[in-house]
């Protein structure tokens, strides 16, 4: 039986201000044998908690999103364990199959988004924070063996990691997260794990377009602050 102080208990305790490890944005991707490379979804980082019967779906930012996306729920709902938590992102794929990101910020389809999970946090108890990825992600890839519609391991590639980078791109995808194979979860900003965007995608145009508005934003507050001083 898990401890109420145990590590394990905590981060479930915890989850709301949890930090989640947070690749570092690299121009190139990593190379070597110690690095493997998964695709970068365009969706909304997730964590997902389930203890016993209760589960809850956090943002990136400790939001409770659990009744935003029921179909992960039931997912996380139908696998046997007593306790559980995932890092992955939700989705949503148009007819395609491709990742509606504009669906996804909408909200128009939020009942189809899915998870794809990439890391395990904790199981049945026990912190998996501390042991190597490739070891985390063989634990997760047998959990979601079976198909179930909203969940799903996110499998990954071996290799140049130049190679797989330029094949994401020619498909039009967002990047590769490339991370290393022996290195623990780490909460927070993280060289263990490298992102490398496709300068071509939509979601660079988002960032500048965020960045624009966050600009004209404070530039407008300094105006009315001038103009106060002046009124003074």
């Amino acid at each position: 039986m898990r401890q109420l102080d145990s590590p394990a208990a905590s981060l479930h305790s915890n989850l709301v201000i949890f930090r989640p490890c947070q690749p570092t944005r690299v121009a190139n991707p990593p190379t070597g044998p110690h690095f493997i490379h998964e695709i970068k979804a365009d969706g909304f980082r997730l964590l997902a908690r389930r203890e016993g019967k209760v589960i809850k779906l956090y943002s990136r930012g400790g939001t409770n999103w659990s009744r935003r996306y029921p179909l992960i729920a039931e997912a996380m709902g139908e696998l046997r364990i007593s306790s559980i938590v995932l890092d992955g992102e939700a989705v949503i794929l148009d007819r395609k199959g491709r990742h509606d990101f504009d669906a996804l910020w909408s909200h128009s389809r939020d009942g189809e988004a899915r998870m794809l999970a990439f890391d395990i946090i904790e199981l049945n108890g026990e912190d998996y924070r501390q042991k190597p990825l490739l070891e985390r992600k063989r634990r997760l890839a047998r959990l979601l063996a079976k198909a179930r519609d909203g969940l799903e391991y996110v499998e990954h590639l071996t290799g140049d990691g130049a190679t797989i980078f330029d094949h994401a791109c020619r498909l039009g995808l967002e990047g590769i997260v490339s991370k290393h194979v022996a290195h623990p979860y780490r909460s927070g900003p993280s060289r263990s794990w490298r992102k490398v965007k496709n300068p071509l995608h939509p979601s660079i145009a988002r960032v500048r377009e965020a960045f624009e508005a966050e600009r004209q934003r404070r530039k407008g507050q300094e105006g009315r602050w001038r103009g106060r001083e002046l009124s003074w």
